[in-house]
């Protein structure tokens, strides 16, 4: 994983924040743009991962199997 991309935990603390701040609402039009957009790239990095996760206990369960 590149040094930029945040890990689970941090995509899921920063999108709650993102979350939390476009509830409140007080944002400009611009801002809440940008929260918003920036909250899909976090739900995305968020979903990668737990599709990773799925994955990994799918080959373990299968290679239990055999």
């Amino acid at each position: 994983m590149p040094k930029d991309e945040p890990t689970y935990e941090e995509a899921r603390a920063e999108l709650a924040e993102v979350v939390q701040r476009l509830e409140q609402g007080g944002e400009g039009l611009a801002e809440s743009l940008a929260l918003w957009e920036r909250g899909e790239q976090l739900a995305k990095t968020c979903q990668a991962f737990l599709d990773g996760a799925r994955e990994r206990l799918d080959a373990a369960i299968e290679a239990q199997e055999d």
